[in-house]
This record gives structure tokens, sequence and C-alpha cells, in this order.
């Protein structure tokens, strides 16, 4: 009886490690799946884009200030500063920007159509891929500014190419070669 004992004994310990092991793979399965079916959020440095549609910003600073994607639609915006301003993907759609400065900004991919831009400067202004089409340029100082595959019309690059100056300090590119100036 004693043999049969240890016997016993020996196979309940085998049994419990088996045991043992498959609740641990049971468990890493289940985490696994629902790591896999229900991921969270990556956590991020990004909020919402700041929306200032239809605001009366007259004079306002944003001097340096990060305002990618912010919506600026039918803003009134004169006289504002937006000097060295993150404005990259913003949407400023008929607004009205005269005599805004927005010297040294970055307007990468923004939607600056229908805009008045009167009087505004945009010296050294990075406006790749930027799509101004209707914006009204009257008066504007474009010296250094980088035009570089922005959307505007054939009437407007004749405006623009007639004070077409300087180069822009960020980007290397000649004000009327980004314009396509003859």
């Amino acid at each position: 009886m004693g043999e049969e004992l240890q016997v016993v004994i020996k196979n309940a310990v085998v049994v419990n490690a088996i045991i043992k092991k498959f609740y641990w793979q049971a468990i890493t399965l289940i985490l696994g799946i629902v790591v896999l079916c229900f991921p969270y959020p990556a956590i991020a440095d990004w909020t919402h884009p700041l929306s200032f549609s239809n605001a009366e910003l007259s004079r306002h600073n944003f001097a340096g200030e990060s305002l990618q994607a912010a919506e600026f639609s039918n803003a009134n915006l004169e006289m504002t500063n937006f000097v060295g301003a993150d404005l990259r993907g913003a949407v400023l759609s008929a607004s009205v920007m005269t005599q805004a400065n927005l010297q040294g900004a970055d307007l990468t991919n923004a939607m600056v159509d229908q805009v008045n831009l009167t009087g505004a400067n945009l010296s050294d202004v990075v406006l790749k891929e930027a799509l101004l089409l209707r914006a009204i340029f009257a008066n504007v100082n474009i010296e250094g500014a980088d035009f570089t595959d922005a959307i505007l019309d054939k009437a407007q690059i004749k405006e623009l190419c007639t004070k077409a100056s300087g180069v822009n300090t960020k980007t290397g590119v000649k004000t009327r070669d980004s314009l396509g100036c003859q």
C-alpha cells in the first residue's frame, strides 16, 4: 500500500503541474485576446484643433503660437499678429485678414481661399501646398514668401509676380521661383 500511495501522490503532483501550466497558458491567451480585440487609444501629445470660426479676433496676438489645423473660417482677423505662428493645415477660408502680420508664419497645407489679405505682411511666409484660390493680395508684402505647389489661379500668379522678390529663410526657395514667374 505504501508504493500505491507514492504512485498516487506522484500522479497528483504531475496532474497539478499540468493544470498550472494550462492555467497560465489560458490566462496568457485571454489577455492576448483582450489586448488585440480592445486596443486602448494611443495617448499622444495631441489635442483637438482650435476653432475660431466666425470669431471677432481683430488685433489679436497669435505670434509664435502653435495653431496647427486651427479653424478660422469666416473670422475677422484684421490687423491680427501671426508672426512666426505655426498654422500648418489651418483653415482660414473666407476670413478678413486685412493688414494682418504673418511674417515668418508656416501655412503649409493651409486653406486660405477667399481670404481678403489686403495690406497684409506675408514676408518670409511658407505657403507650400496651400489653397489660395480667390484670395485678395492687394498691397501685400510677399518678400521671401514660398508659394511652392500652392494652388493659385493665373491672375493671382500674374499679380504676385509683379511684387515677388527675396528668398525664404526657412526653405531657401526664391519667391519668384516658387510662383513660377517668368
